[in-house]
């Protein structure tokens, strides 16, 4: 069970209070300008959640002057732990271990004395100590950020993928039907057109006449199913709104990344080579945001010779990514999508140690995939 934790107020609260008390625990009613120093570092440790370097620098005083520290040693412990600039870390350790060493005001100790030098490093061990805690606390939490960001891809990842598997095996009932049943129906529909033309009797002409009605609707609903089945991937996609180009904007937006997105494709593109660029532009961004931490990232979307064009890049990262493996879920998810529709998708490194995925589908890879086939199945019919 995850123990709770105390909220930011009163946690920041109770700290001033406990500085207090060391302030208590060395009061000295003959040095009124230390105490003063001493009490005001403690107090200053409200702000140390918005103002975490000038809430240290405001404890210093006390650390010159008085033997009141732990307000100082909690400032450098949340500078430590909020700031990634450790030549930073490393002057204000380095100017924690000098006041503390310093008696105010007589700042003069004898480096080549070896009880100074035993006091210097047990200074440095204590300003070094907050640091190396507030730097593993950050450390924690960026883990803990990364791990949620890894499960939600991967999460994004297998339902693309299951996604994808729906999708084939619906394409591959859909080819079964049209290759199958409408050529059959259609050659019922045609035999019952002949008996109808040739047939003398009444009740036969009636008949006939009958059975080809019921094929010409039973092709009908026929080619709405298979319309349905090639156009959908799965039922969830069916009872959600899917994604178009208007919310590409959006997407690049909220990606928690810097990019930036270029675009001239024209409207009326179909609605699955829409969803193919949606989803690739996501994927692209989502694997910026896991692989590459800090980099930035071009979404770049051109319609050239009936072809749409979309390449997602990103720089080089800018701090180290988690070494934790990757199934490839979403680029094997694209490469299906991106198949499906006649189109392609390639990725890799580039020179300035950046990364780039690449989509190439044919303007209307859908209507050709969709409407081929709808078109013979059309032409089968009486």
């Amino acid at each position: 069970m995850t123990p709770r934790r105390l909220p930011a107020p009163l946690l920041d609260a109770a700290l001033v209070a406990v500085a207090l008390l060391d302030v208590g625990v060395h009061f000295d009613t003959e040095e009124p300008l230390r105490m003063a120093c001493a009490v005001a570092a403690a107090f200053a440790l409200a702000l140390r959640r918005r103002l975490p370097l000038l809430t240290f620098l405001l404890t210093l005083p006390a650390v010159l002057f008085s033997d009141a520290i732990l307000a100082a040693l909690a400032a450098l412990y949340t500078l430590a732990s909020l700031t990634r600039r450790r030549t930073l870390l490393a002057v204000c350790a380095a100017a924690f271990t000098f006041s503390s060493m310093s008696s105010w005001p007589s700042p003069t100790f004898d480096l080549s004395e070896t009880a100074t030098l035993i006091t210097l490093g047990y200074t440095a061990a204590t300003a070094v100590a907050p640091v190396f805690l507030g730097q593993l606390v950050q450390a924690r939490r960026d883990l803990s950020l990364r791990l949620a960001e890894i499960s939600a891809a991967r999460d994004h990842e297998r339902l693309l993928t299951d996604q994808t598997v729906l999708a084939k095996e619906r394409a591959q009932l859909a080819r079964e039907m049209h290759d199958v049943v409408s050529h059959q129906v259609s050659l019922i529909a045609v035999r019952a057109g002949a008996l109808q033309v040739g047939a003398r009797d009444a009740e036969v002409k009636e008949a006939a006449a009958t059975i080809r009605r019921l094929s010409v609707q039973t092709l009908d609903e026929l080619r709405h199913m298979v319309s349905v089945l090639r156009a959908s991937g799965g039922r969830p996609t069916e009872l959600t709104p899917q994604p178009s180009l208007a919310d590409l904007q959006r997407l690049v937006e909220s990606s928690g990344i810097e990019a930036e997105l270029q675009t001239d494709l024209p409207d009326g593109l179909p609605p699955t080579v829409q969803r193919a660029i949606y989803r690739t532009v996501q994927e692209g961004l989502t694997n910026v945001r896991k692989h590459a931490p800090g980099a930035t990232a071009t979404v770049r979307i051109c319609h050239e010779g009936g072809a749409v064009r979309v390449t997602v890049t990103n720089t080089a990262p800018t701090r180290p990514a988690l070494p934790l493996p990757s199934a490839h879920y979403g680029l094997v998810g694209l490469r299906q999508r991106a198949a499906l529709l006649g189109g392609t998708v390639t990725s890799g490194p580039t020179a300035d140690g950046g990364y780039e995925l690449r989509l190439e589908l044919p303007a209307g890879g859908a209507v050709v995939a969709d409407g081929g086939h709808q078109g013979s199945l059309g032409a089968d019919g009486p």
